[in-house]
């Protein structure tokens, strides 16, 4: 996946990429089978929002995001320090430069967004450039280039389709009384086949939903990895962690709100789910920070043996 790059090829992101592809697809055809037996009528109109709805997020990702989070594209007489931590990058990983924005943001953090290395968008909050120092927003920045050269943007929207369908599915369910009119809804037919496609519709979402959840922590793991190594430098990517996760405690709750439906696309969330293991893991776009710290203590282990 991280072909004509320098960035480390990854085996475990690219198969947990396809498995969870392969499976997401195998429950996209029994879910598809579900509504051509079960309510031929509607199926296809469903099917044919839910692919507008993702080819749109699929082509304007980019710019969706940018807007959404209030950040514009930057030259490098605006930001000479940013553009320079991007072209070293770009030159060690023989990538493409992408775009360079800046979000006027407190919240410390950065992402990536595009569906290629020709679209892709590198984007940094004033508050992570106002925090850390050039060494350790390199590391944050080599992390974020890595999803680029690994389509992980372009992965998850696909991965995610299943779980739009399903949604929207099962709010129209609710809301609109898919199914038929008032009478309609009285009829002792109609009423328990309303039931089982909410339920399955339901079921769809979540599985669908964990699915890529897994998918996500698995890609941010391998994105410190692959970022840590090519910079050689993972105490910084780990410091830069460090950093930003506590000084999250500091931002103003409205804001971290306001910024907690990105936590997919961030470095690091917006919000913490606490230490250690929990359920909430299961639900979280991103591993615990003590899990990140750790593989990279291990990786700093291997380098320096490596010497």
């Amino acid at each position: 996946m991280a072909a004509r790059t320098r960035f480390a090829p990854d085996r475990g992101l690219t198969t947990r990429m396809v498995s969870t592809m392969f499976a997401l697809g195998l429950l996209y055809v029994v879910f598809i089978a579900f509504f051509l037996v079960a309510i031929p009528k509607y199926w296809l109109a469903i099917v044919a929002i839910a692919a507008a709805f993702l080819l749109f997020q699929y082509f304007l990702s980019d710019k969706l995001t940018l807007f959404a989070m209030n950040a514009k594209e930057v030259t490098p007489e605006e930001a000479p320090e940013l553009h320079g931590v991007i072209d070293r990058l770009c030159a060690m990983s023989d990538m493409p430069k992408p775009k360079v924005a800046i979000a006027d943001t407190d919240v410390p953090n950065a992402f990536a967004t595009g569906r290629n290395q020709k679209k892709a968008v590198v984007c940094c909050t004033t508050g992570i450039l106002r925090r850390l120092d050039p060494v350790e927003l390199e590391g944050v920045l080599a992390h974020e280039m890595s999803h680029v050269a690994h389509r992980d943007v372009a992965v998850m929207t696909i991965a995610s389709f299943l779980g739009i369908l399903a949604g929207l599915l099962t709010r129209m369910a609710l809301q609109f009384g898919l199914f038929g009119g008032g009478r309609d809804r009285r009829d002792n037919n109609t009423l328990p086949v309303f039931l089982i496609v909410l339920l399955v519709s339901a079921l769809v979402y979540a599985i669908s939903f964990l699915l890529i959840r897994a998918l996500s922590r698995y890609r941010e793991l391998a994105a410190d990895r692959a970022g840590a190594v090519l910079t050689g430098r993972p105490s910084a990517l780990a410091s830069a962690l460090t950093k930003v996760s506590g000084d999250m405690a500091a931002i103003p709750t409205r804001d971290l709100r306001r910024a907690e439906p990105f936590n997919a696309f961030f470095f690091t969330p917006a919000f913490s789910k606490g230490k250690g293991f929990s359920l909430s893991h299961l639900f979280s776009t991103h591993p615990p920070l003590e899990q990140r710290l750790q593989q990279l203590s291990s990786i700093s282990a291997q380098l320096g043996r490596g010497a």
